[in-house]
């Protein structure tokens, strides 16, 4: 049997909550060197306010990025209060950027996504320069048979037309020759995972649509990545799993744990920066403790 990773727990309902795990998430590394490499830039990040989101925010904003992040409203609000504290405090000691910005959304749907990148625009001079894809949810489904209408429904709605959408009004809003999308995928696009139907599929879906988006932005200058995360413990492990798999989480990879989010999001950083991946589009990065996929 796999060693124990974490202590069993579990969350009733999705999304989760990162204050509530045990432990919590580390969101950025303690010898992090920011090195200004978003200076002057203006970000969004769907699901900023936990897990890999928030890691992404606050990486972002020490690299010298305006941040606004999206959460879910009536749900979310501790959690988004917190990264939106963070991102505050790093403005303070930085004094770079401008004030963040927290909006509830539920983005399946294409005119709250508008009214996100709109709002967002319109707060800080009409440009976006990076948009992060990153809102998901996942639910354990053993059979096909169990999946209904209304699951699929709401799963591909987070997961992927929430993509469509947002990067639909955010290319609107991008300067041709400067602006990048990097959407959040999963390892198990690449590998599959039986228990995950629906949320594998969405999955699958995001890489076929950031090599394709790229693609159709190549000539506005417009670069499109991604990163497909293994293992990393966020609040969608204890919301999604039994108390024996979340004890478990992790052990499945070669390093033999789960990730942080504070490990993912420097890939989202190298990403967005035009001095370190200018040459790359239509790409994914495979942060997962050692798993070898094709890609």
């Amino acid at each position: 049997m796999a060693s124990q990773q974490f202590p069993p727990q579990k969350q009733e309902s999705q999304p989760g909550k990162e204050h509530a795990m045990d432990p919590r998430p580390e969101a950025i590394i303690q010898n992090y060197k920011p090195a200004n490499k978003l200076k002057d830039k203006v970000a969004i990040v769907t699901g900023g306010d936990s897990g890999i989101g928030r890691a992404v925010c606050l990486c972002f904003a020490l690299e010298g990025a305006t941040v606004a992040f999206t959460y879910v409203k009536g749900q979310e609000e501790k959690d988004a209060e917190e990264t939106l504290r963070a991102l505050r405090d790093i403005r303070a000691r930085t004094g770079a950027a401008k004030d963040p910005m927290a909006i509830p959304a539920d983005l399946g749907y294409d005119e709250n996504c508008r009214k996100v990148v709109d709002e967002v625009a319109g707060a800080y001079g009409g440009a976006i320069d990076i948009l992060v894809n990153n809102a998901a949810e996942q639910y354990e489904r053993p059979c096909i048979t169990d999946i209904t209408e209304d699951d699929l429904e709401r799963v591909f709605r987070t997961n992927i037309f929430s993509y469509f959408f947002m990067s639909k009004h955010a290319v609107k809003r991008m300067r041709h020759g400067g602006g990048c999308i990097i959407n959040t995928s999963s390892i198990n696009a690449y590998k599959g995972n039986k228990t995950l139907l629906d949320y594998t599929a969405t999955k699958g879906a995001i890489v076929a649509f950031t090599r394709a988006l790229a693609l159709q932005l190549v000539e506005k200058g417009i670069r499109v990545n991604g990163v497909a995360p293994g293992p990393i413990w966020t609040p969608l492990i204890p919301a999604s799993f039994a108390e024996e798999k979340v004890k478990q989480f992790g052990s499945e990879v070669p390093m033999k744990r789960a990730g942080q989010p504070s490990e993912v999001a420097p890939s989202y950083v190298f990403l967005a920066s035009e001095q370190d991946s200018s040459y790359m589009s239509g790409q994914m990065l495979h942060v997962n403790g050692g798993a070898v996929v094709n890609g």
